[in-house]
């Protein structure tokens, strides 16, 4: 499809967790930029009731991802009521806050089986619809955490984001041979509901305070806020799938840039550094060679 002709298509979005957040914001950013939206959430009544000014040109259903029958039906639902979709968004999911030692097993899974196995589900039940119809967005909300890593406290929820990440870059080479493109969403902070009534904080051992302690009282516990303006994303991620190409990766928010560059270049820094040691694995390299020199 061309830029021109998708820019000016009237689109059907299907977007998961849209009771609040990103998913909120972005069901009013694409109803206002003219397209069909399926805004999908566990309790979707008082979704519905507000959008009750966008009657005709918007369809509210119940779903919990973690069900792959609930994914299939709230797909069959779509397409029954507007014959396509265009654009799948994966934004449901939430993080619960604990060290990894003292987690509770049942809920770090349980986050994993949403944050994970949820974007799974849906992208798989969508799958049939956009090969063929020769043509989609799937866009996977995850989060600069799933690129750079290392949030003490949020173990479950950055380790489903980078699953995320590892399963859209397959996605992507499977399907770009019928037309569908993949995006992957890193946002920073944000003003959304993330660290508010959302997230659950288990208690924190002492021996964890200096790390999950000190990170949930600067970031969950904070009173400013995320950074990030929830209706400019998804206003931006609005204008970026009406074009022609997509990037692979949209980072959103002055953090998520600062920390992704950052990150680059200290992966390109230790690589180059140990680039002839890693090259002397190979049977035809030379071997054995110095480690590089210890930091002092």
């Amino acid at each position: 499809m061309s830029e021109d002709v998708r820019s000016t298509q009237q689109q059907v979005w299907f977007i998961t967790g849209s009771s609040r957040g990103f998913g909120r914001a972005l069901v009013t950013a694409a109803l206002d930029a003219g397209d069909l939206v399926v805004a999908t959430a566990r309790r979707p009544e008082a979704l519905a009731r507000e959008l009750e000014e966008y009657a005709g040109r918007v369809l509210t259903l119940p779903l919990d991802v973690t069900s792959p029958d609930a994914a299939h039906a709230a797909i069959d639902a779509a397409l029954a009521r507007f014959g396509r979709i265009d654009v799948l968004v994966n934004n449901a999911g939430y993080a619960n806050v604990s060290p990894v030692e003292t987690s509770d097993d049942d809920d770090f899974r349980a986050q994993f089986e949403t944050n994970f196995w949820g974007v799974y589900n849906v992208t798989k039940a969508a799958l049939p619809t956009l090969r063929r119809q020769g043509s989609g967005t799937v866009v996977q909300f995850s989060s600069i955490g799933g690129r750079v890593g290392g949030s003490p406290g949020i173990a479950s929820y950055q380790a489903a984001k980078f699953a995320v990440d590892g399963f859209s870059r397959s996605l992507a080479a499977e399907t770009a041979p019928f037309g569908v493109r993949v995006m992957v969403v890193e946002p920073s902070g944000f003003a959304t509901d993330w660290a508010g009534s959302s997230m659950t904080v288990h208690p924190v051992p002492e021996a964890y305070d200096e790390t999950v302690g000190a990170m949930n009282r600067l970031v969950r516990q904070g009173t400013s806020g995320g950074a990030g303006d929830p209706e400019r994303a998804a206003e931006i991620i609005v204008r970026t799938v009406r074009r022609g190409p997509v990037p692979s990766h949209l980072l959103l928010g002055v953090n998520a840039v600062t920390m992704a560059l950052d990150y680059s270049r200290r992966q390109l820094a230790e690589a180059s550094a140990w680039e002839k040691v890693s090259r002397s694995a190979d049977f035809a390299e030379p071997y054995p060679v110095e480690l590089p020199p210890q930091e002092t």
